[in-house]
């Protein structure tokens, strides 16, 4: 891998990482894990056109493998099962849409070898045919190739990617009364609490007398079932919360935006005049923004009516006009700028001598 191809993997994995997860997320929202359902959200948000717009076949290249490796997290746990196997779905996608030739291949680590064997069983057993047709389809052509790492092994500490928190909304809730109180559980303490009762039976002490719970098995299965109701009703609510709060902080954000638009317009009106040009700078005014609008236009008219004499008015005043009320006469005048009556400034005050041989 070139250094331009790494650098643009490191651009693309946050964008590419992002739209993973929006289309993981409206695949949740689904509740389903038919292929159909995926296929939908697939044509709805054209995700076949991530691999578009790279020209170079290195850096085509080296995207794929980047594609591959992240959608690849998500298949794993502690992922629920819905999300692996929208993770599985986006895999088949990705291998039959990419532009790279000869194609690249899926990287699966050994280490993972046996959550995803665990994967496919529990999708055979809860009738999940999509999931095992996809899996084993992927697995006749070749697809997958199997390495000790799950990703190429570098170096290069600069190209750490950042950012590998595990999304939460994709976890499983946490069950662990649901596991500890399964059926064979009970089965066990059916067994144990029958076996309890026929030896209390054999003793010569009377019958009433009771170390455990005559129906444990069906109250324990009864605590589970409550748990599990106020577990769910306890995140409904959460959610509910976190989406009222969520709209009330979009609702003053929109406000406050307006608000800071606002006054930026006024400051702008108010508080600024554009700069003159260099031939009417004599004409700027200074602007004060304590007084109100009505002194404003007061101050522009009076500096109107008082602005200096423009400069025809003062090169006649200088070259003594009849009309500028000076009596003083000038000795000798600028021949640029003489005056049309003056016939007398344009010719020569001296004769030059001529040289004489």
């Amino acid at each position: 891998m070139t250094i331009a191809a790494a650098k643009a993997c490191d651009y693309f994995w946050i964008p590419f990482k992002t739209d993973c997860e929006e289309l993981l997320g409206r695949f949740q929202l689904t509740e389903s894990v038919r292929y159909e359902e995926f296929a939908a959200i697939w044509r709805s948000m054209d995700f076949t056109s991530v691999f578009h717009g790279i020209t170079t076949h290195q850096e085509r290249r080296a995207f794929t493998r980047l594609a591959f490796a992240t959608v690849y997290d998500y298949f794993l746990p502690p992922y629920s099962f819905q999300i692996r196997a929208g993770a599985l779905y986006t895999l088949y996608g990705l291998y039959h849409t990419q532009l790279s030739l000869p194609k690249e291949k899926i990287w699966i680590a050994l280490k993972d070898w046996v959550h995803i064997q665990k994967f496919v069983s529990d999708a055979l057993s809860c009738q999940h045919l999509d999931v095992v047709y996809v899996y084993r389809k992927l697995e006749s052509d070749k697809v997958f190739f199997y390495t000790t790492m799950p990703k190429q092994l570098t170096f290069d500490a600069k190209r750490r990617f950042l950012n590998k928190d595990i999304n939460e909304e994709f976890q499983d809730r946490s069950a662990r009364v649901a596991e500890l109180v399964n059926t064979d559980t009970l089965e066990e303490i059916a067994n144990v609490q029958g076996h309890y009762e026929r030896i209390k039976q054999t003793l010569p002490a009377s019958s009433s007398i009771s170390v455990t719970l005559v129906n444990l098995t069906t109250k324990l299965l009864e605590c589970a079932l409550e748990f599990q109701q106020w577990q769910e009703k306890n995140a409904a609510a959460k959610n509910k919360g976190s989406g009222a709060k969520a709209k009330k902080s979009t609702q003053q954000t929109e406000s406050s935006l307006r608000a800071e638009l606002l006054s930026s317009i006024k400051s702008k009106s108010y508080g600024h005049l554009s700069k003159a040009s260099k031939s009417r700078r004599h004409r700027q005014v200074e602007m004060d923004t304590s007084v109100s609008g009505t002194d404003h236009v007061q101050d522009f008219t009076t500096s109107r009516r008082s602005r200096p004499p423009s400069l025809r008015a003062r090169t006649r005043q200088n070259l003594g006009y009849k009309g500028s009320g000076r009596s003083d006469e000038r000795t000798q005048h600028w021949l640029l700028s003489s005056m049309e009556e003056d016939k007398t400034a344009m010719k020569r005050s001296q004769q030059r001598s001529r040289f004489k041989w």
